[in-house]
């Protein structure tokens, strides 16, 4: 798609039509107290739209419709050819609005429309159609039983479904959820970040114009107690697939335990190392990667490279190239083309992230914080154990600590609560294996920095969470239910049923 000017999109920006309702059994309503919250554009500090503040109320009705489409089988029923021809429907609809949703995401998000233009909106129709395509063609198993026997092991969609959203990703998250999940069968409640409803009330509209049943998509906005908490203690719920902070993952592992003991997916934080070593060929394009890393979406990523553990032989050179391509990411207005890195999502976290530059004591390049936009931030540590080491700051700024060889890189690199992706950068092939396997994190990347694509699946050790993962065909099994049918054809059975 080609890029427009930034006053062509802003010309757009004031023509929209924003969503302001929950959107639930097929429709918008309001919510039930009548209260609204102020979704505000993080750029400017404008209003953009006064949103339908949801409680627990509208928790409750969302779960009674998605529980009545779910048990009647207009959707877990509907023939898996069926349900895949809807959810291309939508991705071909959200294709077909894809710069309203853009423009949309960059206004609530603070987002720079080049990325929601390049990756965000289109991603997120690929993983629709990715996990639609897929529903047919995911095969059950009949296992090696006796000849008196045949056993069958199928999957059944596990239900009604909690879908928690961060801001960060508004869109994609929202795809790498209700994809599988609607593939599988499952009617969905989905709580968007009270920072970022716009998108997620947008693409229900849109799914309901393709043809999905009413009561299978709501989306139900609001804040985490007042919303959130009560998903998570619905007792009528079967399963929730929550991303965004390890804090906030945990509590709901306590709701789940003091309800009805639902199925819990977390995708938490992460504290993601980048290991370079000595012998890393084309230092240019290491840097290239780690500031890619460290810097898109304003570093507000939960695998973002945040540490930079790089050999004290080449980090003075590594530096000084990491600073060059780091200072061509500039900071401006969110719908200028030409703009790498836009507003942080809120006045919180910008005050957040702003704490954390307070504590750094060598910053060696950026440090700037102003309005609401920070620069890209390279900070120099005299080791791991620092607060800026330590823990996920989620903004553009990079930890840099030196070491003297690979096993100190590696145990530096795990020494973390985190475990959600890491990098490693070195010519010798195997040392890379090496220290992929060694390295306690979902996804290693060799000499690049990544999350793999939507094949493959995405997830963490330890506290960057569990229960299951996105992407790839095994996002689909945290949605269903392994059944085992067993079926004997003995000649004993046959007398005993004669």
């Amino acid at each position: 798609m080609d890029l427009l000017t930034q006053d062509e999109y802003r010309a757009i920006a004031a023509n929209l039509t924003l969503p302001v309702n929950a959107f639930i059994d097929g429709s918008f309503r309001p919510a039930a107290s009548g209260r609204t919250f102020t979704s505000v554009n993080p750029a400017t500090g404008e209003k953009l739209a006064e949103i339908a503040a949801c409680g627990s109320e509208d928790v409750d009705f969302a779960v009674a419709k998605a529980r009545e489409a779910f048990e009647d089988g207009r959707w877990s029923r509907m023939h898996p050819s069926d349900r895949k021809d809807v959810l291309i429907r939508l991705a071909k609809l959200m294709k077909r609005n894809a710069r309203e949703l853009a423009v949309m995401e960059s206004l609530d998000s603070g987002k720079p429309i080049f990325d929601c233009e390049t990756v965000d909106v289109p991603e997120t129709i690929h993983c629709l159609k990715w996990h639609a395509e897929a529903i047919d063609k995911i095969y059950d198993q009949v296992s090696p039983a006796s000849d008196d026997h045949i056993a069958m092991v199928v999957r059944e969609p596990i239900g009604v479904v909690g879908l928690v959203l961060p801001w960060n990703f508004p869109l994609l998250m929202l795809a790498w959820k209700i994809g599988p999940a609607l593939a599988a069968g499952c009617s969905v409640v989905v709580k968007p970040a009270a920072e970022t409803t716009l998108t997620a009330l947008r693409v229900a509209e849109l799914a309901m114009e393709a043809g999905l049943p009413r009561g299978v998509l709501n989306v139900v906005p609001g804040g985490g107690a007042e919303v959130g908490e009560p998903i998570g203690r619905h007792m009528d719920i079967d399963m929730v697939s929550f991303t965004g902070s390890t804090v906030t993952g945990k509590r709901f592992l306590t709701y789940a335990a003091e309800s009805n003991a639902k199925e819990v997916v977390l995708e938490m934080g992460g504290k993601n190392p980048a290991i370079v070593m000595d012998d890393a060929e084309n230092l240019d394009r290491v840097a290239q990667h780690i500031v890619n890393g460290a810097f898109w979406n304003m570093g507000e990523n939960c695998s973002a490279s945040s540490r930079l553990i790089v050999h004290r032989a080449i980090k003075a050179e590594l530096l000084d190239r990491v600073a060059a391509h780091a200072r061509q990411w500039n900071v401006g207005d969110p719908l200028d083309p030409e703009t790498r890195m836009g507003a942080l999502v809120s006045k919180a976290h910008f005050d957040k992230v702003c704490g954390y530059l307070e504590d750094a004591e060598n910053i060696v390049l950026g440090g700037t914080a102003r309005d609401g936009f920070v620069e890209a931030t390279v900070v120099e540590l005299p080791g791991n154990d620092h607060r800026l080491a330590r823990e996920e700051i989620f903004g553009p700024v990079l930890s840099v600590i030196e070491v003297g060889g690979f096993d100190e890189a590696i145990r530096i690199a795990n020494d973390t609560e985190y475990g959600l992706c890491a990098s490693i950068f070195t010519a010798n092939a195997k040392r890379a294996i090496r220290g992929a396997r060694a390295l306690r994190a979902g996804t290693v990347t060799v000499n690049s920095f990544g999350e793999g694509d939507i094949t493959t699946p995405f997830g963490g050790y330890k506290q960057s969470g569990f229960g299951g993962r996105d992407n790839s065909v095994h996002a689909h099994d945290q949605y269903t239910q392994l059944k085992t049918i067993w079926i004997d054809l003995s000649d004993d059975a046959d007398e005993a049923v004669e």
